[in-house]
């Protein structure tokens, strides 16, 4: 895959690290680089000079990376807590449905970090979404908050900076190799794709089995 620009700082697809190969990756004319897409249930990491993006709505992304080292990564939970997870399973594929909870995407992510150079001590955090878009009884995004914010004082990390709550999903983009993050917030009656999709995925999260190796939809 050739790059459109030639000012690229790379002039053909970085090489994904092991396991992150099936991340939608694509060139971004924006913002001259590579950038990896995910979605819900998914995570990725990277020690390149990429971005990597996702539209939330209930859901949550924690952005983690080595701030000395710029390597680094983001991922995307649905519901907190998979009390049946396998630590030993960390280095499952990021695609697999166990990801879609909290504390296995916390820990998959973290781990990826630390299996490619990262130290613990040298981690940076940031966390994204947590809005409350579906009419239902369970207030996903603010448990989903509430997880997030909970694990990390359990792990002893602290939040660097932190765009939860509200109404409205949001686009977000991630730097890891600099931290930066930029986040757009998405007018609600605009956007009524974005809910129909999280509702598909959290009725599908229900009936679901937690096993690894099973893709979920893009």
């Amino acid at each position: 895959m050739r790059a459109k620009n030639t000012s690229a700082v790379y002039d053909c697809l970085p090489e994904a690290l092991p396991g992150f190969e099936t991340i939608t990756r694509y060139w971004d004319d924006k913002h001259n680089l590579y950038a990896a897409k995910i979605v819900q249930g998914e995570y990725y990491v990277t020690m390149y000079s990429e971005m990597i993006t996702t539209v939330l709505g209930s859901c949550v992304s924690a952005c983690i990376r080595d701030k000395k080292l710029g390597i680094g990564g983001m991922n995307h939970f649905m519901l907190p807590i998979d009390n049946k997870y396998d630590r030993s399973s960390w280095r499952d594929s990021p695609v697999d449905t166990a990801a879609r909870y909290g504390n296995v995407a916390m820990e998959r992510l973290i781990n990826a970090i630390q299996s490619h150079g990262g130290r613990r001590e040298n981690l940076e955090v940031k966390l994204f979404g947590g809005s409350r878009l579906l009419n239902i009884t369970m207030d996903v995004g603010k448990d989903n908050i509430d997880f997030v914010r909970e694990y990390l004082h359990t792990e002893h990390l602290p939040i660097d900076a932190e765009d939860l709550g509200g109404e409205y999903p949001r686009k977000l983009m991630y730097f890891p190799a600099s931290g930066r993050a930029m986040v757009k917030k998405l007018m609600r009656m605009h956007n009524e794709t974005i809910v129909k999709r999280e509702r598909r995925y959290y009725e599908l999260l229900k009936t679901e089995p937690v096993e690894g190796g099973i893709e979920l939809f893009r």
